[in-house]
């Protein structure tokens, strides 16, 4: 793969690098899930107005560009992988409260709800032990989906200089660092936005793999 401006070697900084992104990818992921889901959880459970307020709330930051929140709240927070991280966790929070809730939303009516109610059980226990095991195959997808879309945004703000900063070799950061060569030697950003393209893409199929496994077949 050749040398990068300064003489250092792109495979082992693409190799290197896949040790920052694509655990900032996940830690992103985690987060926007462990915002999300509780609070799309509640929202489906009980309505009322605490649901109202937590729609309206995600319905506020859905109606902004997820990318262009993130760079606006990174830009506030500082540069760093720690901010980006946090960050794009935030802005991708809301998919998941959309999605908790509408799974959520089916289920308690459902049977095996009211007869575990009627024996007694509180809705934490309701929530916890019969409608989270239930509703998780459709978050459990988006999370695989997420992590693709996350991996974007932290390389997307690394290579504006707001995620990772060098001389950590983050693949946003490289493909920035060899935009200035491209006429002279490509490669400095052609394989870590190969890099990027393969793991994004990686994700996406697994995402799809995992719904098309847990739809429903008739017949």
């Amino acid at each position: 793969m050749g040398t990068d401006d300064l003489g250092r070697d792109v495979w082992a900084r693409v190799v290197w690098g896949a040790g920052i992104t694509l655990p900032a990818g996940l830690e992103a992921t985690l987060l926007a899930l462990l915002l999300g889901a509780p609070l799309g959880l509640v929202a489906g459970y009980f309505g009322g107005v605490a649901g109202e307020v937590i729609l309206r709330a995600t319905d506020v930051l859905l109606a902004f560009p997820s990318l262009v929140l993130a760079l606006a709240m990174a830009a506030f927070l500082g540069p760093g992988e720690g901010n980006a991280i946090l960050a794009i966790g935030i802005v991708s929070a809301p998919a998941f409260v959309r999605v908790a809730r509408a799974s959520v939303l089916p289920l308690r009516q459902r049977e095996f709800v009211e007869a575990a109610r009627s024996l007694g059980a509180g809705d934490g226990r309701i929530l916890l032990r019969h409608v989270l095991p239930n509703a998780w195959g459709p978050v459990g997808v988006l999370a695989f989906l997420t992590v693709g879309s996350a991996i974007l945004a932290e390389t997307s703000l690394s290579f504006l200089g707001l995620g990772t900063q060098p001389p950590a070799p983050s693949w946003g950061a490289m493909v920035q660092e060899g935009a200035d060569y491209l006429s002279q030697a490509p490669w400095i950003s052609l394989y870590p936005g190969l890099a990027i393209l393969v793991t994004v893409v990686s994700f996406n199929l697994l995402g799809n793999g995992l719904r098309q496994a847990l739809a429903p077949r008739r017949g």
